[in-house]
């Protein structure tokens, strides 16, 4: 009798794994594509009422306003009176928001990742000998650096600290195979550290 009890215990405890991810990805994704609808209304404005109502996929046409949009605004932005215009509407807008130069600078930071930026992978070590994984923002120059440790599983959010260069420890990954690790809680970090250290 305790068999079968176990048995049906752990084959409703494995299908329980199996199915509560999968019904929270299904709510991420129909969360995530009700956004996209709420996000591109304003840009179904400029076209006429007849057209976006005879979509049957309000979804896919969101998605599809959202990515012409961009193309549009990434051509007017390539423009020297584009960058001129973006300029002048950033310091004199969203520019005063003192959050605003903070994200985009991170932004840019991490986008110079692939360009050999300094926003990198690392590890930091303590004197007992503890690693805990961190992201490198800059080298002073003087023998210390700025590291944010990461807090799991929300990879961009941690403590900002300076530390000396002697404890930082880069790897050889990228941002995204961090933030993997990270999101997962931890999950996969062993063999990050192995494949920075070959």
């Amino acid at each position: 009798m305790k068999t079968i009890a176990d048995f049906l215990k752990t084959t409703v405890l494995g299908g329980l794994f199996i199915l509560l991810p999968l019904l929270l990805l299904e709510l991420m994704l129909i969360e995530l594509f009700e956004l996209m609808v709420v996000l591109a209304a304003p840009i179904a404005d400029f076209f006429p009422k007849a057209w976006i109502e005879a979509f049957s996929a309000p979804a896919l046409l969101a998605v599809a306003l959202i990515l012409l949009a961009s193309f549009v605004l990434g051509m007017i932005a390539k423009s020297a009176t584009g960058q001129r215009v973006g300029r002048w509407l950033e310091r004199n807008t969203v520019g005063r928001i003192p959050l605003y130069g903070v994200l985009k600078g991170l932004a840019a930071r991490m986008v110079e990742i692939g360009e050999g930026g300094t926003f990198r992978p690392a590890l930091m070590v303590s004197s007992d000998g503890q690693r805990e994984f961190a992201y490198l923002i800059e080298e002073h120059g003087d023998g210390y650096a700025t590291v944010m440790v990461p807090r799991a599983p929300t990879p961009l959010a941690g403590n900002v600290k300076i530390v000396s260069m002697k404890q930082v420890e880069t790897l050889d990954a990228s941002l995204g195979d961090l933030t993997e690790v990270l999101s997962h809680w931890g999950v996969g970090g062993r063999e990050l550290i192995r494949r920075s250290r070959r």
